[in-house]
């Protein structure tokens, strides 16, 4: 069978197979433990940010990995694989950086890139909001010329990370009358006055990966600004979202993979009236469905990673490519993970395997970075275009 990594270096290569036993060993067997306690993943993290993994998505002159985007793509898989709620909380770090390395200064890429990429400092992406969800254009968060500085008031929710983060890439309106062209971003150090958090939602999965609703009532100084220009926050963030969006097939496909090879090795083991289940043909098609499935989503996410890696060399966008990713694996995964389910019978249904788990944490997939029907407007759009 051909290598289905074969676009990535040797380099590229070793960096994943490190990082593969890293999660092997040492964020898999705590997955189930992180997901009955609901504690979030701070050792996990730490143990990425010795191994590099914390800024994957940066370029060597800020600290970062500089790797391709096929390779940070199997990077995320191999962490979503070991644990949805790690990975979770590592790609919502990207979000943040990736909003400085995209639309921030020189100086507040070298203040906050370098110990971000070494896991000295989580980031927060904070652009959701009650009424402004998958349409950031509406948003009711506000940042106003005051006392030399600005003052932002407003609220965020579902914001992952957002407490425990140490600082956060916030979005606001500057100028009501330009609609999302008056969209601006914001850095908020973490304790800052008048940030304030709830509790970590009481989520259906991820739980290891907490989500906040976020009060924001702050003065900011002048270079809080992202950039250091008014109403460039829209199309960061859109750019952001292209990047995350190919991230959550990453998260998609690691978890979908897990799911598929627990279930293969169950019907491989399992033997009900002298015959393997895998000599059963209905078995057989749901592993030939899962298969297929998982291709698929696979061949899509790796075009994206490569025209995310062309139009970053070029300055264009790939943003069909990655809404295309998004949709297809998360909910292929969706599927492969109830099928996998299904194959387990009742023991699918327990927490001794990890498929319920998978099931949960990858329901979020359909939703969040733009929902499934976001993703379906933003696909017809482009080829109505």
């Amino acid at each position: 069978m051909t290598d289905p990594w074969h676009m990535l270096s040797e380099e590229e290569r070793l960096f994943c197979d490190v990082l593969e036993r890293l999660c092997a060993e040492r964020i898999a067997p705590r997955a189930a433990e992180t997901d009955e306690t609901a504690r979030f993943v701070h050792d996990q993290l730490a143990t990425l940010g010795g191994a590099g993994m914390m800024g994957a998505n940066l370029p060597e002159e800020y600290g970062g990995g500089g790797i391709s985007a096929p390779a940070l793509l199997r990077a995320v898989a191999i962490v979503a694989g070991a644990c949805g709620s790690t990975a979770s909380a590592l790609t919502a770090h990207y979000l943040a950086t990736d909003s400085i390395l995209i639309g921030g200064t020189e100086a507040q890429k070298q203040a906050l890139l370098p110990g971000a990429a070494e896991g000295r400092a989580l980031g927060a992406f904070a652009l959701t909001e009650p009424t402004a969800g998958s349409d950031p254009a509406d948003m009711k968060t506000r940042a106003r010329r005051e006392g030399g500085g600005w003052r932002l008031e407003g609220a965020k929710c579902f914001i992952s990370n957002g407490a425990v983060a140490d600082f956060l890439v916030v979005y606001a309106v500057t100028d009501p009358a330009r609609a999302h062209r008056g969209i601006s971003a914001f850095i908020v150090p973490k304790g800052t006055p008048g940030l304030s958090a709830g509790a970590p939602e009481r989520t259906m999965g991820l739980k290891g990966g907490h989500v906040f609703t976020l009060g924001l009532d702050c003065h900011l100084p002048e270079d809080a600004l992202l950039g250091g220009v008014e109403g460039q926050g829209f199309k960061t963030a859109m750019q952001v979202l292209d990047n995350g969006r190919i991230e959550v097939a990453a998260q998609c496909l690691g978890l979908a993979e897990a799911a598929m090879a627990t279930a293969i090795a169950y019907a491989k083991d399992r033997v009900i009236g002298g015959q393997p289940l895998t000599d059963r043909q209905a078995i057989r098609f749901m592993i030939a469905d899962m298969g297929l499935a998982f291709q698929s989503a696979r061949l899509l996410a790796q075009d994206a990673a490569r025209q995310r890696d062309a139009a970053h060399k070029g300055g264009g966008r790939f943003s069909l490519a990655a809404s295309m990713a998004k949709l297809h694996a998360s909910e292929a995964a969706g599927r492969i993970a109830d099928t996998a389910l299904q194959l387990l019978g009742g023991y699918g249904y327990t927490r001794d395997f990890p498929v319920e788990r998978i099931v949960r944490d990858l329901r979020i997939m359909r939703i969040y970075e733009g929902s499934s029907e976001i993703q379906r407007s933003i696909i017809s759009a482009q080829l109505l275009a």
